[in-house]
């Protein structure tokens, strides 16, 4: 043990400057003292104890994956468990025991079976291993996959929420029991609906001061399945964020690939979805049978030339061939072949340049392991290729400011109006001098009807919204800053800033009202800026 100590007290003392440098430091560490190779979490776990801003740049580096945290918040990726999908896609996989769409060698599907699909066990387990690996997750983006979240029981709902909310309400680091957590969620499983929702909120109003805040919410869902009632329900669990599987925008694509909607529905759910605050990201996929490159180019460009679309996020995921899925015997059959590389390389190129920068490029490929892709892309770091040769974009991702250095009095507040789904957005940015790095955003949008309509009955959702104007999503960037730490780019008041001036244009716009669709961990922040909970949404 006193070995450990000391070779740990070696490696600090050391100012190690790269990777490389510090796996030379453990190995030789552990060949003299003869000890097994000491694991990065041990060292910041000895760092902790110090107080030495020497150390911030040694923290950097031992940080496993510090993109992770770069953009400000934490993401803890949670699967459900399989349950029939109501779609017959040709590309989707079908594997047994795992959600439809999805294959048992994935990361995060290889998390959530070792937990048994348990929810509150995948956020412990997920919390526990971020702050092993350097970070310090008390900023939580919950992502909830399992293909198509709206068909699942009311009660699995608000069963499976509500114990995502009491783990990071319970979570405390190294203490942590695994078979209390298992034992937690089985507590709830017989319970009915109304009580299920009374314990969630419960949870809810914990997490608002709890140490590990889920400050956003995402689940993903087909077009079709968009509706009031989802969306009401949505927002009850503490949803900020959906994920729509696109795929493409063009009728004849979609019934070849037995999507089971068109576009219409598409068009029709984005627009409910902004109506209702919600943060809009879109899965497309490239390559799908029926497209050719250049066609899949310009259904690109049009996501941002038509308002019937322009969502907020993207998920680029070039099609590919995998077992049990129609596509892999149409494949087999000679009736469908995959974009070469070459080809596939060129059209992200150039539709990267067409991603206007208010929107966000989140992956570029989906995380399926090389050895379950039968044809098409198998370059499962894509993202990192292209980066290594010098492709930029304008997307938020790229311009986020990260780990830089920074002066954050240093920057621009602007502008950047466009029309989309019967409103104007606004999204109001601050930038550094360079007119590139971005430190933070709002997402206003001003709804084109702002006085009720003559009609015999007017809904309360219509009521509550009607004349209002929303907050879509408000985001400060740079390293993830506990609260309570030293200041870097969050907590040093930029938020505060651009809510200040979506306030200001929603006021010279000739509105009274404004409200955000906040995280329920965020409530907080927008309570000491003068808004108040009603029916979900944070009011001003």
């Amino acid at each position: 043990m006193l070995s450990k100590q000391h070779a740990i007290t070696g490696l600090i003392k050391a100012r190690i400057k790269t990777r490389e440098q510090l796996y030379d430091a453990k190995r030789k560490a552990a060949k003299k003292f003869k000890i097994a190779m000491p694991q990065n979490s041990e060292i910041l776990e000895a760092l902790d104890a110090r107080s030495d801003d020497k150390d911030r740049d040694f923290r950097k580096l031992l940080k496993k994956r510090s993109v992770r945290t770069l953009s400000g918040i934490a993401p803890v990726a949670v699967l459900t468990r399989p349950w029939p999908c109501p779609g017959k896609c040709a590309y989707c996989p079908t594997e047994r025991d795992v959600p439809q769409s999805y294959l048992s060698n994935e990361p995060a599907v290889m998390r959530a079976i070792r937990e048994n699909f348990d929810p509150y066990g995948q956020v412990q387990s997920r919390l526990r291993a971020l702050e092993a690996n350097g970070h310090e997750p008390t900023k939580i983006e919950l992502i909830v996959i399992g293909g198509t979240w709206s068909v699942l029981p009311e009660e699995y709902k608000y069963w499976y929420i509500g114990n995502c909310f009491a783990a990071a309400n319970d979570y405390k680091a190294q203490n942590t029991v695994h078979k209390t957590q298992t034992k937690h969620s089985a507590q709830n499983t017989n319970k009915s609906l109304p009580e299920l929702r009374q314990w969630l909120a419960k949870e809810q109003n914990k997490n608002e001061k709890a140490k590990y805040k889920i400050i956003g919410i995402t689940l993903e869902t087909r077009p079709d399945y968009i509706n009031e009632k989802e969306l009401r329900q949505m927002r009850e669990l503490g949803c900020t964020r959906v994920e729509l599987g696109v795929q493409a925008i063009d009728d004849r694509i979609l019934e070849k690939n037995r999507r089971g909607h068109g576009v219409d529905a598409i068009a029709s759910a984005t627009k409910r979805l902004k109506d209702f605050g919600f943060k809009v990201t879109y899965h497309i996929m490239p390559g799908l049978p029926g497209s050719t490159p250049a066609h899949d180019l310009k259904m690109f460009k049009r996501l941002f030339t038509d308002e019937r679309f322009q969502p907020d996020q993207l998920k680029f995921y070039p099609t590919v061939v995998t077992r049990g899925s129609l596509l892999h015997r149409w494949w087999r059959a000679g009736k469908y072949k995959p974009y070469a590389a070459s080809r596939l390389e060129k059209l992200i190129i150039a539709c990267k340049k067409a991603v206007p920068p208010y929107v966000r490029i989140i992956r570029l490929i989906r995380d399926i392991p090389g050895e379950s892709i039968l044809a098409g892309n198998l370059v499962t770091n894509l993202r990192q290729v292209m980066q290594q040769r010098g492709v930029k974009c304008d997307c938020i991702r790229c311009r986020e400011v990260r780990d830089k250095d920074l002066r954050f009095k240093i920057y621009d507040l602007r502008i950047i109006k466009y029309r989309a789904s019967g409103g104007i957005e606004y999204f109001i940015e601050a930038v550094g001098k360079d007119k590139r790095t971005l430190y933070g955003f709002c997402r206003l949008r001003l709804p084109d009807s702002r006085c009720p309509t003559p009609r015999n009955s007017v809904s309360d959702t219509e009521k509550f919204f009607r004349g209002t104007a929303m907050i879509r999503e408000l985001h400060v960037y740079g390293e993830l800053v506990p609260i309570g730490k030293k200041k870097k780019i969050q907590h040093a008041g930029l938020g505060k800033k651009l809510m200040a001036e979506a306030e200001k244009i929603a006021r010279t716009n000739g509105f009274e009202k404004i409200l955000v669709i906040s995280g329920i961990g965020a409530r907080g922040y927008y309570r000491r800026l003068g808004y108040k909970l009603k029916q979900g949404y944070m009011v001003k």
